[in-house]
């Protein structure tokens, strides 16, 4: 799940590293409009529907993060 999650962000967001840290929020990588695109990218790519209270940084930290809550959600 970690390399198709890593694959789309990749292809959305080449710009950015998402391996450089584990706390891409936290270091003002991504920030509140990236977020607002990832969810939507993960939502259609994974047919998923991400509640409200599943978007906290320790889900969009990290690929890993971003991995374990679509697996969750799945």
């Amino acid at each position: 799940m970690k390399e198709k999650v890593l694959a789309l962000l990749q292809s959305e967001y080449p710009e950015i590293d998402f391996t450089a840290s584990n706390s891409l929020v936290d270091d003002g990588i991504l920030d509140s409009l990236t977020l607002t695109g990832i969810i939507a990218a993960l939502t259609m790519e994974f047919g998923i529907t991400i509640p409200y209270e599943e978007i906290i940084e320790e889900n969009f930290n990290s690929v890993d993060g971003m991995a374990k809550m679509v697996k969750k959600l799945m």
